[in-house]
């Protein structure tokens, strides 16, 4: 266990944690009301925001944030006020921030060192000032969902009877893609921008099957997700290959695992 004694293991450790804890309570909410394909989205405009961090000589994870609360407002406001089909507006952010990323980098004097480390992740390289904003973060998302806990169940499973109920539905929603986006600017060190949404998904997938409700689904997708982060982390040490891609890989083994056995077994809840 000598390897742990390095700061660069350390701060991978404390960055699958961090990142296992909005993947568990967002991820929770992203399964439950089916939105996975708007996070997607909403990961890759998000590029944009790490093209203008280059250009701007500042961390790119500071540009990814504004980018990718315009990106999920933009899309929950296309979708919802002008009656644009959703993944119309989500075709087209995902279009226009991946081109924004393109030409700011291009634009930018020199070689950008750390793109793909951004793009396909790379939980080896998370420096310090990292993890406090993304300790941060979680803070926040876990105040924000606490705070409207109730809001948020009534939305995620009867948005027409929470509308009549006078909830303002419309706000709610943009408040759970604003925090979808905060969540894609934690995991994006972890897993990269193109795999954000596989750990988003798979754990609270998992999580489902043996969950009665929705808080103790948001506690063990947690648990799973910490366990998948730092088993990947562990393989890619022992195997020499991406961090972000074992992850990913170790996840969704489970995942196919967990389904076939509840399918012999009878109890797939599809």
């Amino acid at each position: 266990m000598d390897i742990f004694s390095y700061e660069f293991m350390q701060n991978a450790v404390a960055a699958a944690l961090l990142a296992s804890i909005a993947c568990g309570v967002i991820g929770t909410y992203v399964v439950v009301k089916r939105i996975g394909f708007i996070s997607g989205g909403i990961a890759h405009a998000a590029f944009g925001g790490i093209g203008l961090g280059y250009y701007l000589g500042i961390s790119p994870l500071l540009g990814l944030i504004p980018f990718s609360l315009v990106s999920a407002i933009g899309i929950g406001l296309l979708s919802k006020r002008a009656k644009v089909a959703e993944d119309t507006a989500i075709g087209a952010f995902w279009a226009a921030g991946m081109a924004l990323g393109v030409i700011f980098i291009g634009l930018t004097p020199g070689y950008a060192p750390n793109l793909f480390s951004y793009l396909f992740g790379n939980i080896l390289t998370v420096p310090r000032s990292d993890l406090y904003m993304m300790a941060g973060l979680d803070a926040l998302i876990v105040a924000v969902v606490f705070s409207f806990y109730k809001e948020f169940l009534a939305v995620s499973f009867d948005e027409e009877y929470a509308e009549v109920s006078g909830l303002n539905t419309m706000l709610l929603y943009l408040l759970q893609l604003s925090l979808i986006a905060l969540t894609v600017v934690i995991l994006v060190r972890v897993v990269g921008i193109v795999m954000v949404i596989a750990l988003l998904t798979i754990p609270p997938a998992i999580a489902r099957n043996f969950s009665r409700n929705i808080l103790s689904m948001m506690i063990f997708s947690a648990l799973l997700s910490a366990c998948f982060t730092l088993a990947g982390l562990w393989l890619s040490y022992l195997f020499d290959t991406a961090s972000g891609a074992m992850i990913i890989l170790v996840a969704a083994l489970v995942f196919t695992a967990v389904h076939l056995v509840s399918a012999l077994s009878g109890k797939g809840n599809g």
